[in-house]
């Protein structure tokens, strides 16, 4: 299957884009293209307000107060909270308040700590006792340098102590001399009241700003949407532009694709970036790189798929039925059981010894597999005809393909059959994809030609099976032919003329009735290429038999039978081998990509990965 794309759009400046791209190559999924921009006043105007909103919605999205103290006055100051037009800036703007608020808070507190010792006291009251000529003198000193005798020799008034220190004011006249053992301190600047309101004050208006944040996180939706629009906006002015401009002055541009799976890590990753980008779901029209997903089994034949294009975005993945057929059609062009032996024990020898083409060792020995049961099924090993060997039990030899059908070997009537098969699933495939992409009104005439021929074949399989009487089966084909015609030749594109459709559906009927035919009988190669060579095969047994008879001298028979026999059929399993790959490859993507109207136009997934060289 094809994994749906998420498409991502960024806009970067030049200094911006080493980091982003070394990032992009650390997370391995983003599948990217670039192209560069002048910038000039318009984009620079963009930038900015997309910068504004963008950081806005990463503020918002951090928005949780719920261990705040102060949670039910932030709720009501939000409740009181007035949203202005330009609700980015608004944001920003109270994000900065709250930041420098918080750090006059600390300073505030700081200072408050720094005054509790001194209490309460009056600076108008200090200011009248130097107008009458007294001056206060402050002091703070260990605990153990503090004399109590200094209690009776000086107006002193102890305010606060504690383990640690002792602090206490004088007072003296201004025109006496005056001298104290210890030093002074510089006096508070205010009073430990004071600086408490102060820190109210501060700690008020915080809780403001705070509701006004927790306010605008409910427009956060709206916030984000009208950064999407200036960047879309960005987007159409940037390739509009044109025009000179320095190095230094220019924009990257960058349109990524990657898995949805990958969404949520993604765009974590960008945000904690803060770079600008914009993501949506991705549709055709973007044509996103193609990454397929499948079970073990299908995955080894996506080499295959890639061979010839990988499908379009809404396409189907025809990997997980081109395996099964292709191995099919592998093991009945190799059609021996000895040969898929050495395939197996060729991939153990590619895992071991090649590291490089260790990958490829899983297809290997799938086909190797493949080839055996089918050998042992079309009757050869090594060349040799099972069914003539005495040794091989009888229950096994009846599982063998023998005889002929209607006059035909066997093998050619089952590779007639797997092409008609593969023909019909081709179409029934095509006419549900089409079905998909385009509706099922715009592709009435694909289901007429899929209902014609393959209800057609199962039509006539139940009837030489005797399963259904003749007469009966004629009336449902006439049914079939009817409603079918409709679809081909009067529907096949409501939107235009009907004389202009039945036109159309007589050349479609002229290409289905050679094509079709053509198609079918090319699947006789199936056959003729399996014959070939189990007769090559056979004759090469056929040679060390005759040499080993013919020889004259005792146990070299039997050298000259292996020699011959090692590499004649080294010499088949490599021919063979190399016809079972290119024919069955060329029914795949002919015969059955045709029928099933794969296109197969899509660009392969190739994320930036460590490695790789920049863009």
């Amino acid at each position: 299957m094809v994994i749906e794309m998420t498409k991502y759009s960024f806009i970067l400046l030049e200094e911006e884009t080493g980091g982003f791209l070394q990032k992009l190559q650390e997370l391995g999924v983003v599948d990217i293209t670039r192209s560069r921009k002048p910038v000039d006043a318009g984009s620079s105007a963009m930038m900015e307000k997309a910068a504004a909103g963008k950081k806005a919605v990463s503020i918002l999205d951090k928005v949780n107060y719920t261990g705040d103290p102060d949670l039910k006055a932030i709720e009501e100051a939000a409740g009181q909270a007035v949203p202005e037009d330009d609700l980015s800036h608004q944001v920003l703007q109270a994000s900065a308040r709250i930041a420098e608020l918080g750090e006059k808070f600390t300073n505030a507190q700081r200072k408050a700590k720094a005054l509790l010792p001194w209490g309460k006291f009056d600076k108008e009251a200090l200011g009248k006792l130097a107008s009458i000529g007294y001056t206060v003198r402050f002091y703070s000193v260990g605990k153990k340098s503090f004399s109590e005798d200094w209690k009776n020799e000086y107006a002193l008034q102890v305010v606060s102590e504690d383990s640690s220190y002792v602090r206490f004011v004088t007072v003296s006249d201004s025109s006496v001399p005056y001298s104290f053992p210890v030093s002074e301190c510089a006096a508070p600047e205010e009073s430990y009241e004071d600086a408490l309101a102060e820190a109210e004050n501060i700690r008020k208006e915080i809780i403001k700003q705070k509701g006004l944040l927790l306010s605008l996180k409910g427009h956060r939706d709206e916030i984000r949407d009208e950064y999407g629009r200036v960047i879309t906006a960005l987007d159409l002015y940037l390739a509009g532009v044109t025009g000179e401009a320095a190095a230094e002055n220019r924009l990257n541009v960058f349109v990524g694709f990657a898995p949805q799976t990958c969404d949520a890590e993604l765009q974590k990753e960008f945000d904690r970036m803060g770079i600008f980008y914009m993501s949506e779901k991705a549709t055709e029209e973007d044509n996103p790189p193609i990454k397929l997903k499948n079970n073990r089994f299908a995955r080894m034949f996506e080499v295959l798929t890639g061979m010839y294009g990988m499908p379009e975005y809404k396409e189907y993945d025809p990997t997980p039925v081109l395996g099964p057929f292709f191995l099919l059609f592998f093991a009945l062009c190799l059609g021996d059981a000895g040969y898929g032996l050495v395939l197996i024990a060729i991939s153990f020898f590619l895992k071991k010894k090649f590291p490089g083409m260790a990958s490829m060792a899983p297809l290997v020995m799938t086909l190797g597999i493949g080839s055996f049961f089918i050998g042992i099924f079309m009757g050869t090993f090594f060349g040799f005809n099972l069914l003539e060997l005495s040794f091989i039990p009888e229950w096994m030899k009846k599982c063998m393909l023998s005889g002929e059908v209607a006059g035909f070997p066997a093998a050619m009537v089952l590779a007639i059959g797997i092409g008609v098969f593969n023909i019909c699933v081709a179409m029934v495939m095509k006419a549900m994809c089409y079905t998909h992409r385009f509706g099922f009104k715009n592709t009435l005439g694909t289901w007429g030609w899929t209902l014609l021929v393959v209800g057609g074949v199962i039509l006539g399989g139940v009837t030489l099976l005797g399963l259904l009487q003749f007469e009966v089966a004629k009336w449902i084909f006439i049914v079939l032919a009817i409603i079918s015609g409709i679809g081909i030749y009067l529907l096949n594109d409501i939107k235009r003329n009907p004389l202009v459709n039945i036109g159309a559906g007589l050349w479609d009927t002229y290409n289905m009735a050679t094509g079709i035919l053509g198609d079918t009988l090319s699947f006789i190669r199936l056959y003729a290429l399996g014959l070939a060579g189990g007769m090559l095969g056979s004759t090469f047994n056929m040679l060390g038999g005759m040499l080993m008879d013919g020889c004259p001298v005792p146990g070299l028979d039997w050298l000259l039978f292996a020699l011959i026999f090692v590499i004649g059929h080294a010499l088949n399993i490599a021919l063979s081998c190399l016809g079972a790959f290119v024919h069955p490859l060329r029914l795949t993507f002919v015969e059955f990509f045709k029928n099933s109207g794969y296109e197969g136009s899509g660009k392969p997934y190739n994320p930036l990965v460590s490695g790789k060289d920049e863009l």
